[in-house]
């Protein structure tokens, strides 16, 4: 049994817990965004030139530079080494006009050359072309449709291309993270807003505004809703919010804890912590019916709950051994089953998206850190070298996790990718960011 000063301890630790490791986030400007920085891992990297896009149009230039935007998503995934543009003897935009010697020569393995072309009611025709520079094939010509506003997201539909022709993996430039951000004003209470931007940090966009906190956003499965806590009434609630119109619902305010919602794979449920009876446990909520299921009974501390790809089974975090470990139980309920042994600290475990793995927050002797690991094996495998790493989320091809880095005087987002090669670091322009949610392809 565990007396009431020991509980206590464990409540204040789970509420810690709860903030850092489930997505408590912090500081943006009203203009500020992420920026994506490389800080090691691209050796052995593939050679690419993406050859700045041809213009046919009315003004000096397109209104959005396609090239420049594939460069930086290509650059930051780590699988790519990019050409300066300065580098290159020939900028060929037509098939027709690529001599294949000249970037033999510079040791590029890869080729994008491209155009763009304004159409009548302000549309635009991007076509491009992907070459393999040895062999002198074409690997991929597409043409996408898009009006102004879309030329963007068409440049990363043409990376996510790019990315699987040249590496078998889908890719996820095309994708958005969620991420809750305080602004700090002086002498006044911090505003914390629900945040959602594009992969690469660009046009952040506030879905929800608090003074008090709001934490651990989680992605539908069809990418549409975010399910999170809100404080605003000064007790902790779990709300589903519509991103399309804004509209949103509470689901879950009983008394004490309504904390750490996760999406089952069909979107009709979450699974969450609450401590309405009293103890933190994990519980299944239909959000159809609103009927509740109870799926832990411990005295422990159960928290972090997050659903396996085929929907079979919940993983958790809990206390039940002594110390934060991983536990796997069915969605029908049952008993609990101890994953992690190594390290005395395991905690907020993610799937990775074939459902192979969990990253997870592991620590040994006070260093948090990211760490993989592989549920068939039980191999543990240790990406990153901080002291304070958190709130991992796996991107939706796999290939990174993106966490949040404590370790630095103004806290950020870090990403590493899943074989810890890759490092990134995105810091936000004038303000500070954590707990990261991407979203699903």
């Amino acid at each position: 049994m565990i007396d009431g000063a020991m509980y206590g301890q464990m409540v204040k630790r789970y509420i810690a817990l709860t903030l850092l490791c489930l997505g408590w986030l912090v500081a943006i400007t009203a203009h500020a965004r992420l920026t994506i920085e490389i800080t090691g891992g691209t050796e052995g990297a593939l050679p690419i030139a993406i050859v700045p896009f041809g213009w046919e149009g009315t003004e000096l230039r397109a209104p959005v530079d396609i090239a420049s935007i594939v460069t930086a998503d290509l650059q930051r995934s780590g699988r790519f080494t990019t050409m300066p543009e300065q580098e290159m003897l020939s900028k060929p935009s037509r098939p027709d006009a690529v001599n294949f010697r000249n970037w033999k020569v510079l040791n590029q393995e890869a080729l994008v050359i491209g155009r763009v072309q304004e159409g009548g009611a302000g549309r635009y025709t991007v076509r491009f072309q992907l070459f393999d520079v040895f062999k002198g094939d074409r690997l991929a010509d597409y043409t996408i449709e898009a009006k102004a506003s879309e030329l963007r997201h068409s440049a990363h539909r043409i990376s996510d291309i790019i990315y699987e022709k040249l590496t078998g993996e889908p890719g996820a430039f095309g994708t958005r993270i969620a991420y809750v951000a305080v602004t700090d004003r002086a002498g006044k209470e911090p505003v914390y807003a629900l945040q959602v931007a594009d992969a690469d940090g660009y046009d952040p966009r506030t879905i929800v505004t608090s003074r008090e906190p709001i934490m651990s956003p989680a992605w539908s499965p069809d990418g549409k809703k975010l399910v999170y806590v809100s404080f605003e009434t000064k007790r902790s609630a779990v709300f589903v919010q519509t991103l399309s119109t804004g509209a949103r619902e509470k689901v879950a305010a009983f008394p004490g804890i309504n904390g750490a919602p996760a999406w089952s794979p069909d979107g009709r449920r979450i699974v969450l912590t609450l401590s309405k009876e009293g103890n933190p446990d994990i519980y299944i909520l239909n959000l159809t019916t609103r009927a509740l299921h109870k799926l832990t009974r411990d005295s422990a501390i159960d928290t972090e709950p997050t659903w396996s790809r085929d929907g079979r089974q919940i993983v958790f975090t809990s206390d039940r051994g002594g110390r934060p470990q991983l536990y796997s139980i069915a969605v029908n309920g049952g008993k609990a089953k101890r994953l992690t042994f190594e390290g005395d600290y395991n905690a907020g475990a993610v799937f990775s998206p074939d459902g192979s793995r969990l990253a997870l927050v592991h620590a040994n002797r006070g260093d948090y850190r990211i760490a993989v690991l592989d549920l068939a094996t039980g191999g543990l495998s240790v990406l990153t070298q901080g002291s304070l790493d958190e709130s991992p989320s796996f991107a939706p091809n796999g290939s990174m996790i993106l966490y949040a880095d404590g370790n630095s005087e103004r806290s950020q987002l870090s990403a590493v990718s899943a074989d810890g090669r890759v490092h990134q670091r995105l810091p936000l322009d004038g303000g500070e960011v954590r707990g990261p949610a991407w979203s699903p392809l």
